[in-house]
């Protein structure tokens, strides 16, 4: 059971890697409608994108050597960081 919700993790984690880096163009393109995010920004956004690719492999390795829970947990960690991200109002 524990990995049936490893794989729904991963899943997530991955759909959420890929919305970051569909959103990536608003944050770091040089069209009229970005941000122009400067180094450090680049830095924890990749840093974001990595943890999300990363962390259901963790998950699974945990897994295999039998801390299902903290497995489960550091897989769902890119979910619950989205998560509260979504509650920073923004500042306009």
């Amino acid at each position: 059971m524990a990995k049936v919700f490893l794989v729904i993790a991963a899943v997530v984690d991955v759909c959420l890697a890929a919305l970051l880096i569909g959103v990536s163009g608003f944050l770091f393109g040089s069209g009229p409608e970005s941000m122009h995010g400067g180094g450090l920004l680049t830095a924890a956004y990749a840093a974001a994108v990595i943890a999300c690719l990363v962390a259901p492999v963790t998950g699974f390795v945990f897994n295999s050597r039998g801390k299902t829970g903290l497995g489960l947990a550091l897989a769902l960690l890119p979910l619950a960081g989205a998560l509260v991200a979504l509650m920073i109002p923004a500042p306009y």
